[in-house]
């Protein structure tokens, strides 16, 4: 069963862009990407299930993300759109695009392959788990109790947007226990026999200091998606659109 997907929407005239963020994140990672495109686009950046202000869910798989994205477009009356995803957004847009091409005029995936990933994401979530709230009066209480698990100052900065004031003190906004239990189905992307490869417009923007797409993942990237452009950002990582976002906004063909 699908749910209805938070959102936020910039821009009301032009082709509709759909903007879906990676794990832990959100619609807000997206913001200045948004209000660029919004220049010429209708844009729609999406909080996936169990992420930012959407609603919790138990099943976290791809085709359930996908049903998500497809119910959203119904609702708001989007016939076809181009289709932005990074990271697990990238996954869930690639499962769409499999499925019902007919939606997706444009995919765009950032970052990710269509093959099982070998990042770990249980430290993290385990940090973020342990976190005593009743001792966190204001967020830098909480960055400072997170540091000695997650030592990345910018990992922690971009988990701590999960954190959210409450008149019952800080909580985390997004479900812990149902992503961590949806762990291996995240980081795999099953595709059905019987799936037919996506015939349309593919662009795949990769990191060249990130090591989630890797040169072995080509062929099957154009096994599925034969039409598909790959194209790698100097000086990048897996952020790449947030480190470079000029470039990134270059390639997407927004000057």
């Amino acid at each position: 069963m699908h749910v209805n997907l938070s959102y936020k929407s910039q821009g009301a005239a032009g082709s509709p862009i759909i903007i879906l963020h990676g794990l832990l994140g959100s619609s807000s990672n997206w913001r200045s990407i948004a209000r660029r495109l919004a220049e010429r686009h209708r844009v729609l950046c999406l909080d996936l299930r169990n992420h930012g202000d959407s609603p919790h869910a138990d099943d976290m798989s791809y085709p359930a993300m996908a049903g998500d994205v497809r119910a959203f477009m119904d609702t708001h009356d989007i016939d076809t759109a181009t289709v932005i995803g990074h990271s697990m957004g990238g996954k869930t847009a690639m499962r769409l695009a499999l499925e019902s091409p007919g939606r997706v005029a444009r995919l765009v995936v950032v970052d990710i392959a269509p093959s099982v990933s070998e990042h770990d994401h249980l430290p993290v979530l385990h940090a973020m788990a342990s976190l005593d709230t009743a001792r966190v009066v204001r967020r830098a209480d909480a960055e400072r109790l997170l540091e000695p698990q997650i030592a990345d100052a910018g990992m922690r900065m971009f988990v701590l947007q999960n954190l959210v004031s409450t008149p019952r003190g800080f909580e985390w906004r997004i479900d812990l226990g149902a992503i961590e239990r949806n762990l291996p189905a995240l980081r795999d992307f099953p595709v059905e026999p019987a799936m037919a490869p996506f015939d349309g417009a593919a662009l795949f923007v990769r990191g060249a200091l990130s090591d989630y797409v890797r040169d072995s993942d080509e062929a099957l990237i154009r096994r599925l998606f034969p039409h598909a452009e790959i194209v790698t950002v100097e000086d990048a990582g897996h952020w790449l659109h947030a480190e470079q976002p000029e470039r990134f906004l270059e390639i997407l063909g927004v000057t």
